[in-house]
This record gives C-alpha cells, structure tokens and sequence, in this order.
C-alpha cells in the first residue's frame, strides 16, 4: 500500500507538472502569435518587472466615498513601497477622490474590479509644468497620471480612472440636444459672441482667442501661461521618455484633453484597456502613441470624441528638432465605436512614422476609418505601414483617407465647407514637405460610407506606392486620387451609389486590377490633370470594360473620360 501510494503521488505530481507544462507553452505560443507574421523586423515588447511587495491606499488613510481627497495617500502608498525597491499598490473597491498622482519606477497602480479613482475638479491641484502637448514644447496643467524618466511602470486591474474632464473642455452647441445645452449653460461657465460654444470660464475663452488650435504660440514664459492656466487642460495620462510601461485591464475615461500620452517610451503594452470619453468631448482622443518604441496595441475597445488611435512623432520644427520617430508598432484585435479616425497616422508627424502593422479592427461609426493626415510645414516620413483585415461600417466621411491639406479641423467641418480643395501650386521640397510612402492596406470590408478611399497627396510630393487590394466596398462614392505616383488597385469589389467611381487628378504609374462595379457610366473613371500619365485600367470580365488600357504620356490637358 506504501508502495501504490508513492506511485499516486507521483503520478499526481506528474501530471500537475505536464499540465504546468503546457500552460507555459501555450502562453508561449499565445505570445508568438502575437509576433507572427510581421512584415518588419519586431522584437518582443518587453513587460516591466515589478517587485514582488505591496501596499494597499487604505493603510494610508485613504478613505471612500468620493468627498474626501486623498492625494496624499496615493503619494504616501507609492513612496512606501518605492523605498523598498518597487512593488504593487493596491486600490480597493470604493470611489476614490484624488488630485494628480505622479508615478515612479518599478510601480504597479492596481485598480481591483469595483474601484473607482475619481480626479478632483479643483485646478488649483494640477500647478502648470513645462511639457508637449499636440507634438508642440508648450507648458500644460500636470496631468491627473503623470510620469517621466522613469522604468517598470504598470497600471492594471479592472478599476475605473476618471479625469473629470467636464470642468476643463469646451462644448459645441451643435453636438449637445437642446435639453442638454440648457443644462450645461446652468451649470456656469460663459458662452461666446455666437452662442454656439460653451466654456468652462472667461479666461478659457479669452485664451482660446489667439490659439493655435490648442496652444498659444505667443506666449514665452511660465508666468505669461499661469494667466490662463483655465486654458491649459492637461491630458489624463501622462508618461514620458521612459521605458517599459504596461496598462492592462483598466477604464481610462473622460479626459480633459487626449486621454492615454506615452510619449518618447521604449517598450510600451496597452492591452485589454477601454477608453471612453463623450462623443462631444473636444481633442478626446483615445491613444496617442507619440515617438515610441517598440509598441503593442491590443484586445482594447475606445469610444472617445476624437481620434482613437493615434500614431504621432511631434509637430513642425519642435517635431523635428526632438528627431525621435514612431517606430515597431503592432495595432491588432481593436474595436473603435465612435471617433474621428479610427486608427490615424498624424497630423503630428515630423519625427516620422515607420514599421506600423494594423491588423484585425473593427470601426463602427468612426467618422473616418483609416487616416492619414499632415501638411506642409510638418516634414517628416511616414513609410512602411501594413494594414490587413479592417472591417467598418457607417463611416459618415472617408473609410480611408489620406489627406496632405489637413487644416486641423474634422472631417465633418471639411466636408462642411465644400470637401478637401484641390491646390495645383507646387512649392519647392525642403525639410517641411511630409513624405508618405510604401503602405500597404489589404483585407478591407467597407459596409456603408460616404466614399470608400480618398487618396490626396502633394503636388510637389506626391502619395508614393500604396497599395489597395482585397477591397469589398458599399459608399456613396468610390475614389479620389489626388497628386499620387505609383498607386496599385486589386480585387476591388464597388458597390457605389454615384455614377463616377473613379476620379483621378494628376496620377501617375498607376495599375488597376481585376476592379468590379456596378456603374455603366461612360464618365465612370474619369482622368484629369496634365501630370496624368502611365495609368493602366487592367478591368474585371463583370466591369463595363472588357479590354486593357493604357494611357501614357499623351495623355491631353483636360478631362480624359473613359
């Protein structure tokens, strides 16, 4: 009987060591997959290491309820178990009010399922510090989550982090019901001249008149920015210049500004994440991953008032005197449910973009899909982008966008104010001209749009070598080619509503193939613009052309309807 018993145990022993086994190896295999079929050379992210000690915020006086501040709880938990190397800070269950919480190396912030960290709305906690905001050096309020120089930096859990970004932004009338914009109007705050925007006080307003946007260009020092501190609203999540960052399971929601920043992180994790921000909110955007690398984006959901995922590398001369590109980037298994892009690359983009692989997002409502955008003045490359299996439906705008005249407004102002304008002035290529080329984007279901791709480069820097294939498309409209060489169109399946599917102005070394759809207009593709030349429409048996054609360098001033 001893003998049967050893033999029990062992064999017990055993298969808790083989089923321990295979664990290890499917998580291995779980993270290759992550990894496989790449189209650059990625390495693995790599994860923070955390010590194994920690601390609870209620060992520190925190207290629930959401009416007593508890800044210096969070900062005391933090310091306590920073002395002794690094460790875990737990935030139980309960609504948790805090002013900004500044992090520091080998910290996990762990929010347990239940709690809720609520920032206060007294700006008088948030004092104004010398950082980047919209790719511009700039001084900005300290974000509620804050960081910079820093290692091994986690925040996980399933806890809500709320930036009561009601107190800070501006509204619309025009995005509020009429039951709403009587609320918020009696609730304080000023309106301006027109009554169609509403803000947090007077200051706000009278800072918001000379901006740039969001920054003001003409202020030089720290004390000119504390007279309209009102202005500054930081963005919720702050991290800089640091490395091995991770956010895993949380709610980031309702920020004043964008809501998640890493910017110039190596190695940076944002999984399994929800950022929520009113559809109203101005500049909400969702993720703005900014001069980064070594990045993985995934199994994460975003319903934000702006941009939801965002590539970004600085803006203009700040931009590119930092020098730092966004690079190593995988975006995969997203859902995006309400933003003005849903994954975009740009409009801050002067350090450069490269080695950007999107795969496996669904958009549902974006009022872009895909998009790209900069200007001139901006310089910097955008090159080597990969985007595979992308499924949208009811775009209002563009599924896919590139547009190089980007004024800083939505697309819904655009198309408001007669669409993107065609510009034939060519100025000469210096460091400002932005550069878009080598981009892939195949495995594309567009289900309702107002047009299914808009493509417009520069007349002195045109798109270069995009390629479209395995696209199935129902829009309004089908394409705008706009000052682009070397765009390459296959297997594309239209289902467009308006007569001309094609219009292309100033293409050149353009193939299309195997293109199907269902308008037997004669203007169906039509061709403009003396720059036009060597465009060959290689059409599907099912199209309304039944031969190749080619259009070479004779191609005649004016319109060439085929």
């Amino acid at each position: 009987m001893k003998f049967k018993s050893i033999n029990v145990l062992f064999i017990a022993f055993a298969v808790l060591m083989t089923s321990c086994s295979k664990n290890i190896v499917a998580n291995k295999s779980e993270s290759n997959e992550t990894y496989k079929n790449i189209e650059f050379k990625m390495v693995k992210v790599k994860e923070p290491s955390i010590p194994n000690n920690m601390v609870n915020i209620k060992d520190f006086g925190a207290t629930s309820g959401g009416y007593v501040l508890n800044t210096k709880a969070f900062a005391d938990a933090i310091d306590a178990v920073s002395k002794k190397g690094g460790g875990k800070v737990i935030i139980p269950p309960g609504i948790w009010l805090t002013g900004p919480i500044i992090l520091k190396s080998n910290i996990e912030l762990h929010a347990e399922t239940g709690a809720l960290i609520k920032f206060s709305t007294n700006k008088d906690l948030y004092p104004i510090i010398e950082t980047s905001f919209e790719g511009l050096n700039t001084w900005r309020c300290i974000s509620p989550i804050y960081g910079k120089n820093i290692e091994n930096v986690a925040i996980t859990g399933n806890g809500v982090w709320d930036g009561s970004g009601e107190v800070w932004r501006l509204v619309k009338k025009s995005k509020l019901t009429e039951s709403q914009w009587k609320k918020l109007i009696a609730s304080g705050g000023v309106l301006n001249d027109k009554k169609d925007s509403w803000y947090p006080s007077q200051q706000y307003l009278n800072a918001s008149k000379n901006a740039d946007q969001n920054i003001r260009l003409d202020l030089k020092t720290k004390e000119d920015f504390e007279a309209i501190r009102d202005f500054l609203r930081p963005v919720m999540v702050s991290i800089q210049n640091s490395k091995r960052v991770l956010l895993d399971g949380p709610v980031f929601q309702n920020s004043p500004a964008w809501c998640i920043h890493p910017l110039m992180i190596e190695d940076l994790i944002v999984r399994n994440v929800t950022v929520r921000n009113p559809w109203f909110s101005q500049n909400g955007d969702g993720l703005d991953v900014e001069s980064c690398k070594n990045v993985l984006v995934e199994n994460s959901s975003f319903d934000v008032g702006d941009d939801a995922i965002c590539i970004k590398s600085g803006k203009d001369k700040d931009g590119r005197d930092r020098g730092i590109p966004c690079e190593n980037i995988i975006v995969r298994n997203n859902i995006v449910y309400h933003g003005h892009g849903g994954v975009t690359v740009g409009s801050e983009m002067s350090g450069g973009v490269k080695n950007l692989h999107v795969s496996n997002c669904t958009f549902m409502g974006t009022d872009v899909g895909l998009r790209f955008k900069s200007n001139r003045g901006r310089g910097g490359i955008v090159e080597n982008i990969f985007i595979s299996d992308i499924f949208m439906t009811d775009i209002p705008s563009q599924a896919i966008s590139f547009d190089l005249y980007y004024g800083g407004k939505s697309i819904a102002e655009t198309l408001a104010e007669g669409g993107n304008q065609i510009s034939t002035k060519m100025v000469p290529v210096n460091e400002e001209t932005p550069q878009f080329k080598n981009i892939s984007i195949k495995n594309i279901t567009i289900s309702g749009a107002y047009q299914a791709v808009f493509l417009q480069g520069l007349p002195e820097m045109n798109l270069q070598n995009i390629e479209i294939s395995n696209l199935i498309g129902k829009a309004d409209k089908g394409f705008s080619i706009i000052d682009a060489n070397g765009i390459k169109l296959s297997n594309i399946k239209l289902d467009i509503k308006d007569s001309n599917v094609f219009d292309i102005y100033n293409g050149k070394n353009m193939s299309f193939n195997n293109i199907e759809f269902n308008s037997t207009s004669p203007k169906a593709v039509t061709i403009n613009g003396a720059a036009c030349e060597n465009i060959e429409l290689v059409s599907s048996p099912t199209s309304d052309y039944s031969k190749k054609t080619t259009i070479g360098e004779t191609v005649p001033k004016g319109a060439v309807k085929l």
